[in-house]
């Protein structure tokens, strides 16, 4: 089932942020996080377009934080160099920088009244980790009532096998059609009205 045309979408990024792709860290996650930059780029394009909101949502931890009492190293610690956004991604002054507390976006943020403020009524969320970060965003956006699409060419995980695991568990779901695995051309076709920018 398509999605309509009278949506209101918003393009949710999660987590590509500096600490990610520092050479230092040397994380699995690096080479298919930079595959999905060029695809985030060209279809917050098409939102800004459009004129449908973008929102770069990021880890923003401090240092003493509970979840670095276990295996997780500090990363991302807010108000740190590390929790920017990366600057290959193309971000404008008009875009939302939502930093995070915890994995979803959605947790201990505004970003729920924010979307409400603009009627946005589907949230296509893209980022990483697939099955980390952006599940979470995802299941979250769906359980405060939001349609939403896990963007399957601009999300990404440590390897391609846990990607098309998490993609696979939810390409058929209970939820369909409010809760959809689609690409970003996929989506653009459905609901998108502008042309490419020039």
């Amino acid at each position: 089932m398509a999605l309509s045309k009278i949506e209101k979408p918003a393009l949710i990024v999660i987590d590509m942020v500096n600490d990610l792709f520092d050479p230092a860290r040397n994380l699995p996650i690096v080479a298919p996080a930079r595959a999905i930059i060029d695809p985030i780029n060209c279809l917050s394009n098409r939102f800004r377009a459009n004129g449908w909101p973008v929102v770069f949502s990021t880890d923003a931890f401090h240092e003493d934080d509970f979840i670095f009492t276990g295996a997780m190293h500090p990363h991302a610690l807010a108000g740190t160099p590390g929790a920017q956004v990366i600057d290959d991604l193309n971000r404008t002054p008009d875009d939302y920088w939502l930093p995070k507390p915890r994995f979803s976006a959605f947790f201990d943020t505004d970003l729920e009244t924010w979307l409400r403020q603009r009627a946005v009524t589907l949230c296509a969320v893209a980022g990483v980790a697939t099955h980390f970060c952006v599940l979470t965003t995802v299941m979250d956006a769906i359980c405060h009532g939001f349609k939403t699409v896990l963007l399957e060419d601009c999300t990404a995980a440590p390897s391609n096998a846990i990607h098309e695991q998490i993609l696979n568990c939810y390409r058929r779901n209970p939820l369909y059609p409010l809760l959809q695995v689609i690409s970003s051309q996929e989506l653009i076709e459905q609901t998108g009205k502008a042309e490419d920018p020039q």
